[in-house]
């Protein structure tokens, strides 16, 4: 399977495309979409949208797995990533990419075992589970490929689809 790991933002985008097979990954890409400060929002928008676009093209994911907005004290900032969430909800929709969302607990739990473990922690196991020789500098790609085995982990699972049958 292979799988698009989207960490949402309007400055960065943070992507990570992994193959998950008989319970190997192999990193094919990862990388960050960066829209300039001070930009129309529309343009950066757009941006994400046009860039996100090239990245489905060339990478030809079968799933996107893109992590549910956590809303903080900032109401303002929710709202431009809400507006950035949604382009990438509806990106990967127009290009046909089945979209899966998962929490910031999900993921930790996927990738650590643990809900509430650190970032360094989730970022060491990230590095492991995938045999990079270091991380991208990034924390937001480093979370793309964090959310796509957190999807490799649970989307595939045989027991999502036994309770679908019910």
């Amino acid at each position: 399977m292979r799988i698009l790991g989207i960490d949402p933002g309007i400055a960065i985008v943070g992507y990570g495309v992994i193959d998950y097979k008989a319970s190997h990954f192999t990193t094919l890409g990862h990388g960050a979409i960066l829209t300039p400060a001070h930009t129309a929002p529309e343009l950066r928008l757009e941006q994400i949208y046009t860039e996100l676009s090239q990245i489905i093209e060339l990478y030809q994911p079968e799933a996107m797995a893109v992590e549910e907005l956590f809303f903080n004290t900032n109401q303002k900032t929710a709202i431009v990533v809400a507006e950035a969430r949604g382009v990438i909800l509806l990106c990967a929709r127009m290009h046909g990419v089945p979209i899966f969302e998962y929490t910031p607990l999900q993921v930790k739990q996927a990738v650590v075992g643990y809900g509430r473990a650190e970032k360094k922690q989730v970022i060491y196991m990230v590095q492991r589970m995938l045999n990079l020789e270091r991380m991208p500098k990034l924390d937001d790609t480093a979370d793309a490929l964090a959310i796509a085995i957190c999807h490799a982990h649970t989307g595939s699972s045989k027991i999502k689809d036994f309770y679908n049958l019910r």
